[in-house]
């Protein structure tokens, strides 16, 4: 049964404000914000399993030539250290825009089911909120996949780390469901866009087509991580941080962008 209480615990809203901005950093519609400015990791909090909140192991995240990229030239292998580059900043009802491509080989060590696998998170808790060990933030997970050489891959995604979500009138408690998106092989760039509209309707776009939607976000009652988050007897989500992924598999962004709803 879906708790109806519209608080999200530890998880506190604000306005989104937009600073400067320089022709690379500004989006081409107008009322966009660049989350992502192309020069730094200004706005942004890198958590990386085993280490605190703020250490960048081994450079994970880093920005060059104007683009935001999770590298493991620095790791000798990947070690479990899953990791998630946090905004600092939280939000409620938005169309989050990110454009990625998958590059290079996976780290030596990364798990199978990490070969070009990344994300966005959404409703996210935020980097300090996160133990040392753990290794995915109480969320809601938009999966980036890119295809393999053979077999369907979808993009776009839903997993649910510490989180259910309601769908087609059901609460939905698997981890991970596909979406209908295409397959994406190669280091092409892929357009993903998220409507987030607090605890009510969610859809996942690829290339401007709807490829998923769902309902209700809330926490899951017995995940120990999610349990540390909940006031009472309130579950739902109304907002959170983003976060992008770092799961083995190098990849690159060069748009992280947020229109802000009413």
């Amino acid at each position: 049964m879906t708790a109806r209480t519209r608080i999200a615990p530890l998880l506190a809203l604000c306005l989104v404000v937009p600073g400067p901005a320089t022709a690379q950093e500004a989006p081409a519609e107008e009322g966009w914000i660049a989350l992502f400015n192309g020069k730094d990791l200004t706005g942004w909090t890198p958590k990386i399993t085993g280490s605190e909140a703020g250490e960048n192991y081994a450079d994970t995240f880093r920005v060059e030539d104007g683009l935001l990229k999770v590298s493991f030239d620095g790791y000798d292998e990947f070690g479990g250290r899953f990791g998630h580059l946090v905004s600092d900043e939280s939000y409620s009802s938005y169309r989050l825009r990110v454009e990625y491509r998958f590059v290079g080989d996976q780290c030596p060590g990364g798990p199978g089911w990490a070969i070009r696998n990344s994300g966005a998170m959404i409703h996210s808790q935020s980097a300090e909120s996160m133990r040392t060990d753990q290794e995915f933030p109480v969320s809601i997970e938009v999966q980036f996949l890119g295809g393999l050489e053979q077999g369907e891959r979808p993009t776009a995604n839903l997993c649910t780390p510490g989180t259910h979500v309601e769908m087609d009138g059901e609460l939905l408690t698997r981890h991970c469901t596909d979406s209908t998106s295409e397959t994406y092989r190669g280091d092409r760039w892929v357009t993903v866009e998220v409507e987030v509209n607090g605890d009510g309707l969610i859809r996942h776009l690829v290339d401007g087509e709807v490829v998923i939607e769902y309902r209700d976000p809330q926490l899951d009652p017995d995940d120990a991580d999610a349990r540390r988050l909940r006031d009472g007897d309130d579950l739902l989500l109304t907002g959170g941080h983003i976060a992008l992924q770092s799961e083995s598999h190098p990849i690159e962004f060069r748009k992280v962008e947020l229109l802000p709803l009413d």
